[in-house]
């Protein structure tokens, strides 16, 4: 993860958005892949643990929510991905002790 001031404000934004079936947030479940913002130009690529899960959509629009509701946000983009595919190991090290790994 690679944070810059200009991106701090967004990964703490997202993580306040849990993962409801783990009960992390999806920052230390590994769901975010990266994190742009240049002047309010937020861009975000994600993921979910699985193409069909059952919270996904609920998932993205709290990014999209969170997101826009940040006082420099501009324009906020979010895109799902699922290359790679999500896996266990993604897990931050505070996730994997919170999940008992």
């Amino acid at each position: 993860m690679n944070v810059t001031p200009e991106t701090a404000v967004v990964w703490d934004a997202l993580k306040t958005i849990p993962d409801p079936e783990f009960g992390l947030n999806i920052v230390d479940m590994g769901l975010i892949y990266s994190v742009e913002n240049h002047d309010g130009n937020i861009a975000v690529t994600m993921t979910l643990t699985t193409e069909n899960c059952p919270s996904g959509e609920w998932i993205y629009e709290g990014v999209k929510t969170a997101l826009n509701q940040l006082p420099e946000a501009k324009n906020v983009e979010v895109t799902m991905t699922f290359d790679p595919h999500w896996t266990p190991e993604m897990l931050s090290e505070d996730g994997k002790r919170q999940l008992g790994m």
